[in-house]
């Protein structure tokens, strides 16, 4: 094969696996992000689109022409998805309304774990102050908005419990740091101005969580 040919082999090679041009990537990142139910990472970005692709790149220009608009690209935990734009959320809120409401117990429930993740039940009891029943547990599972954790190197082994990217995206959330302030919880009406633990005994007021909690979702 002479010199003329091997170079026209090389040329139709390299185009064969040439990536797409960047404005063509972000068309499939657009796409791939519209028609996902769930929050799509840079993996899965690259799995799905030619070889060649860099899904980051065209994943941050994205970002920034959809920044401003009624629709926004926003960071989930380590995965990216459309979002309504923070400022226009009234506009959905008869779809955004959750008709399960959580008791009160639950939402401090919630709350400790996503402050002090990863976190057992034990230990949610000892900052509540009061014990913790297995109906507010089963909710929160549920609902998909915490996930069991890996077991603490303690006596026992007990599980612990951390919030998941559900959780996260519910609340706009990009990690678990971005969360309020406990002070800002407090002024919301989200968590109560309790003694410390240990002035109360444990699960002292355990059977008024039961009262005011849905029934257990999962039998013994």
């Amino acid at each position: 094969m002479d010199d003329h040919s091997q170079n026209t082999v090389a040329e139709e090679t390299q185009t064969l696996f040439e990536a797409p041009p960047m404005a063509e990537q972000e068309r499939m990142v657009e796409a791939v992000l519209f028609a996902s139910a769930e929050p799509v990472t840079v993996r899965d970005l690259e799995a799905r689109m030619p070889h060649g692709c860099e899904p980051g790149t065209a994943l941050e220009h994205l970002r920034k022409r959809y920044d401003g608009r009624g629709v926004n690209i926003v960071r989930v935990g380590d995965a990216w998805a459309l979002r309504t734009a923070s400022d226009l959320g009234f506009l959905m809120q008869k779809e955004t309304v959750e008709t399960r409401k959580l008791s009160r117990a639950a939402i401090e429930t919630l709350a400790i774990i996503a402050y002090h993740q990863p976190v057992t039940r034990a230990e949610i009891e000892e900052v509540r102050g009061v014990s913790v029943s297995r109906g507010t547990i089963d909710q929160l599972l549920e609902m998909d908005w915490i996930r069991l954790g890996r077991r603490k190197m303690t006596p026992g082994r007990p599980v612990t419990f951390v919030v998941t990217p559900t959780f996260l995206d519910h609340f706009g959330l990009e990690s678990a740091r971005d969360l309020p302030g406990l002070k800002e919880l407090r002024a919301a009406g989200l968590l109560e101005n309790r003694p410390p633990p240990g002035s109360l005994p444990l699960g002292g007021r355990g059977d008024s969580d039961e009262i005011e909690e849905q029934p257990e979702l999962f039998g013994d």
